[in-house]
């Protein structure tokens, strides 16, 4: 087993999803996730692309991404909204509540921790 790992959107195949019905706000976004690790105590890493739409968001987990491509709006309940484009760098924690908006077909890279 090698110590190390290229995110290679090529070496796995896409899954594909979208926001829950019940969260939807707005467009008919669809999500492609490349889950390149899956490591002992819920830690997970890879890369997630989502096209236009907008839904709500509530995180149990705590995620930390960097936004490769696209434009996204994230807008915490109560809070400014964030605007997210290629080179943008966050950390999101348990409890944060709102909406997530793509403007232009968003591609992150991310690492979770349940």
């Amino acid at each position: 087993m090698s110590h190390m790992l290229k995110f290679d959107p090529n070496s796995v195949e896409a899954e594909i999803g979208a926001p829950a019905p019940d969260r939807l706000i707005s467009g008919a976004p669809e999500f492609r996730t490349w889950n390149f690790e899956e490591a002992p105590g819920g830690l997970y890493a890879g890369i997630w692309e989502a096209t236009p739409g907008k839904w709500r968001v509530a995180y149990d987990e705590w995620e930390y991404f960097h936004i490769l491509a696209g434009h996204s709006i994230l807008t915490g309940d109560g809070e400014e909204p964030i605007h997210l484009k290629a080179g943008d760098s966050m950390v999101l924690r348990p409890g944060f509540k709102g909406t997530w908006e793509v403007i232009e077909t968003t591609r992150k890279d991310y690492v979770i921790r349940f």
